[in-house]
């Protein structure tokens, strides 16, 4: 690559050789879940595959970085959906994201925030809730992460530094690989899911990108996935698997 941006197609191309991301797991199969959330939602898991709300035998990609802390994640009806479920704790978050359409993406940041909007046309809906009602110690914001600056290698090719400089706001910076010497700021949130296990959400503005990964930093390693455009257009979507190891750089406390 030429050090250029590119869309989140061509990104996943990149990462999948060799990719270090997590072996799904089938602890779920079978299984259904009251979840208790913004409205009341029933996820049903069988086969790698899921239905809830209006979603029906939607694939879902399930894995676990942590005993007993599962994530299940898929795309339906253009929008990316993501589960934490806590089976310990009865802790659930649910994300969803949705890309910006061509009207929207057609848009200068300038042009967005002197009327007020959010940079990025990227949109992320974290509800915190329940298995089976409301749970004793819901997952919730955290600042966590804010003052680390952390390497993660993706593959053989592919690492990358995150700098978390605020609960909002994160830089992300490719050593190397397919976006080497690329870096920029963009919007993020922290949710607090155990000890040193936080979910991290970001929303790219330059190409329309939605990231989610759980981070570790107990087995130093992350799982989660990437979804955005097949090319630059609306028209298609992509939702890959990443997952990396983690090394702490340094940390700075203001």
């Amino acid at each position: 690559m030429d050090g250029s941006f590119i869309p989140v197609g061509a990104l996943g191309e990149e990462f999948s050789p060799e990719g270090d991301v997590l072996e799904a797991t089938t602890d779920l199969d079978g299984q259904t879940f009251p979840l208790h959330l913004d409205a009341p939602t029933t996820l049903r898991i069988a086969d790698g595959r899921a239905s809830w709300g209006a979603h029906t035998d939607v694939g879902v990609r399930a894995t676990s970085l942590r005993s007993g802390v599962y994530l299940v994640d898929g795309a339906a009806g253009g929008a990316s959906t993501s589960f934490v479920l806590d089976l310990d704790t009865g802790a659930a978050t649910c994300v969803e994201g949705r890309l910006p359409d061509d009207e929207a993406r057609q848009e200068s940041a300038y042009t967005r925030i002197r009327r007020g909007a959010d940079p990025t046309g990227v949109t992320a809906r974290i509800v915190h809730g329940g298995i089976g009602g409301p749970a004793a110690t819901p997952h919730a914001p955290t600042t966590a992460l804010v003052g680390l600056r952390n390497k993660y290698t993706y593959s053989p090719s592919e690492v990358y530094e995150h700098i978390y400089l605020t609960p909002d706001l994160y830089t992300w910076h490719c050593l190397s690989g397919a976006e080497a010497g690329l870096a920029d700021t963009d919007r993020c949130h922290h949710v607090a899911l155990r000890d040193r296990l936080s979910l991290f959400v970001w929303r790219e503005k330059l190409v329309p990108t939605l990231g989610l990964v759980l981070i570790d930093l107990d087995g130093m390693r992350t799982d989660g996935k990437i979804f955005g455009n097949e090319g630059f257009d609306a028209d298609s979507v992509v939702n890959f698997p990443v997952g990396a190891r983690a090394e702490i750089l340094n940390a700075t406390a203001h």
